[in-house]
This record gives structure tokens, C-alpha cells and sequence, in this order.
């Protein structure tokens, strides 16, 4: 996890492997917005490499976003609980968003 100093606070950024099989469509799409809902933190995510930043807390961008399974996810937030969601996110994913989860 890196951090970069921003005048509005620190950006937490980390990168995790989409292991579902399927990739990002509408069931794990759905956990990680309600995850990313959680944290009072402004959070974006992006295949790796992708132009655009898309907000984690958007079901519709996040299943718009067609990550393939075994692609990267780049996760960044910023605000008071930034560390704490960009740590919960990159877990969620790593595990192949469980159901208790």
C-alpha cells in the first residue's frame, strides 16, 4: 500500500487480482458497492491500467466496468477512513467476495 500526499489529505491506493471465476458482474458488483458504502472515504477503482477512475460506490459503473477474471484492480481512496476501506475492498476481492462477507 502507497501512499502520495494530496493538500486535501493522504490517497491510500492498493491492487488486488480478480479471482472470480466470472469476473465482475452483478453479484460481486453488488458487494463491493455496499462495502465501498460503508466507509465515509471517496473511493475509485479501475482495471489496471484503464483511463478512467470509476466510483466504487456505483453498482451500475463498477458491473459497466467488464473486469475479467484474473485482471488487477486498482483501488484509491481519500478521507478519514481512506486506509481502512481501500484495505477492506482489496480483501473482499482477494477472497472471491464470500458470502458472509
Amino acid at each position: 500500500m502507497s501512499m502520495l500526499d494530496k493538500a486535501d489529505g493522504k490517497i491510500f491506493t492498493g491492487n488486488v487480482r480478480l479471482v472470480h471465476a466470472v469476473g465482475m458482474h452483478a453479484r460481486p458488483a453488488v458487494k463491493l458497492t455496499k462495502l465501498a458504502k460503508k466507509f465515509q472515504a471517496q473511493i475509485s477503482v479501475r482495471v489496471a491500467g484503464a483511463a478512467e477512475w470509476i466510483n466504487a460506490k456505483s453498482v451500475v459503473k463498477i458491473m459497466a466496468m467488464r473486469a475479467a477474471h484474473g485482471s488487477t484492480i486498482e483501488i484509491r481512496a481519500s478521507g478519514s477512513d481512506a486506509e481502512a476501506a481501500v484495505a477492506a475492498l482489496v480483501d473482499l476481492i482477494a477472497t472471491d467476495f464470500p458470502d458472509g462477507a
